[in-house]
């Protein structure tokens, strides 16, 4: 990979269609794999022994990373390249392994405890990568993907699996009417990732027909697990999200929400303000917008306040006079604002309803900015799908589908740590240089 100094950290667009022998024996070389051909040689015992697991698992993963559309495309590119088998351990091309050997394994890999262990890999990827980026999930985005795999004849219940499900998505517009409709057989990818790099930080894998709300703890833990203490500062989600329960979540863990709200208010248009009596003049809506009304004109008419801040030692959301902070005037100057220099100011505790009154108001260009950041899910969704074969469609059954999408997560970890520790190169015919990041990363892989 030749990656230019003026190019991001993880330039996820100079990631090579067809991996050199060189980016696959580094990528071979961070991987902590160890524990997991432990395992797998443990599971085997003292069976016959034709195709190592080693070997084994080198296909697997090496059928990800040189995106091969199927097992027997990789296998056929080891029959033909005698350096890229040597590289994982094959001495000849008869003892290259075939492709049932191969499915076997995928369905041994995606029982306890490897399937436990292959996530596991990730985890240590993504600590080694969060260790050594100091702003790596400092903004982070969720959001859920369908993924499509095919059903096993003879499941077996006791793997603790899933099955293959068909799932069902609607779209709707402003009114309530579904204006799209998306189905699907197989599962629910969720994510969690940093919004500046794309990186991954957790993932998991339900049912095609589980809620995504339920995930968003699930997710968020493991997210900060893989992160030092205190690392992630804003979460933005969709409306999947927008529940009671997760914004408590986040408020504790001093997380500030980006989250779209969901429209449960029937005939209301706006709300008193807690505190305020039918004499006051300061309402809010649905999202928890903070109005004021000038009661002199005939009729009223409603204004949004001026946001001035989010008061953490307070618990509190500043607002103040519209008028006052953007110099207009206001009938209603005399009777709100009096003899005050700074106008009406209105504080509103959080902790009424974390929901609804957030520390970024909805109603702000912070918000708006900052939720613009959620796409960054969709890009890594786009490049698991298409470029790592997450939703190939062809995977048969709970343990095999498993397997795979936890070996494209952690191709995407092991890819993400290449791509930070790689030299950079100042122009055409420059020598190439190792960041402070490289550094500590190759530093940190040669540990």
């Amino acid at each position: 990979m030749r990656i230019l100094t003026t190019q991001p950290l993880f330039a996820w667009e100079a990631l090579e269609d067809s991996p050199s022998l060189s980016t696959i024996k580094q990528f071979m070389e961070l991987l902590p794999d160890t524990e997991l051909l432990a395992s797998l040689t443990r599971w085997r015992g003292k069976g016959r022994d034709d195709y190592p697991v080693h070997v084994l698992w080198g296909v697997h993963w090496l059928t990800l990373l040189l995106r091969h559309p199927s097992t027997e495309a990789c296998l056929a590119d080891l029959q033909r390249n005698k350096a890229l088998r040597e590289l994982i351990g094959i001495e000849s091309e008869a003892k290259a392994p075939k492709a049932w050997n191969m499915s076997r394994f995928a369905a041994v890999l995606g029982t306890e405890p490897h399937l436990t262990l292959l996530k596991q890999m990730f985890d240590s990827l993504i600590r080694r990568l969060g260790q050594a980026v100091p702003d790596l999930g400092a903004n982070v985005a969720g959001d859920s993907s369908a993924l499509g795999a095919r059903k096993e004849k003879h499941h077996d219940p006791a793997c603790g699996l899933p099955e293959p499900a068909g799932g069902k998505k609607q779209y709707t517009d402003e009114t309530g009417t579904v204006i799209k409709t998306i189905e699907w057989f197989g599962y629910k990818f969720h994510l969690i990732v940093d919004v500046k790099h794309e990186v991954i930080l957790n993932y998991v894998i339900t049912s095609a027909n589980q809620a995504d709300g339920p995930t968003v703890p699930e997710l968020l833990a493991g997210a900060q697990g893989n992160l030092p203490k205190e690392r992630i500062k804003t979460l933005a989600y969709d409306k999947a999200a927008d529940d009671g329960k997760i914004h408590e979540l986040l408020h504790r863990e001093k997380i500030k929400p980006l989250i779209q709200n969901r429209s449960l208010w029937q005939d209301e248009m706006e709300r008193m303000l807690p505190g305020h009596d039918g004499n006051s003049n300061i309402v809010h809506d649905e999202a928890g917008t903070v109005h004021c009304y000038d009661k002199v004109s005939d009729p009223p008419v409603r204004h949004k306040m001026s946001y001035a801040g989010h008061e953490p030692s307070r618990g509190t959301l500043k607002y103040r006079c519209p008028a006052r902070a953007e110099g207009w005037t206001c009938p209603s100057e005399g009777v709100c604002n009096k003899e005050k220099l700074y106008g009406l100011t209105v504080r509103v505790k959080q902790e009424i309803d974390p929901r609804r009154f957030p520390a970024i108001p909805r109603a702000t260009k912070q918000f708006e900015r900052r939720y613009k950041g959620r796409t960054a899910v969709e890009r890594v969704n786009a490049r698991c799908k298409l470029f790592w074969g997450a939703d190939d469609g062809n995977v048969t059954g709970a343990a095999r589908f498993h397997a795979h999408l936890a070996t494209v997560m952690i191709v995407h970890a092991g890819l993400a740590t290449l791509l930070a520790s790689a030299p950079r190169h100042e122009g055409t015919l420059s020598k190439a240089n190792l960041t402070k990041i490289g550094k500590a990363l190759r530093e940190n892989v040669a540990a």
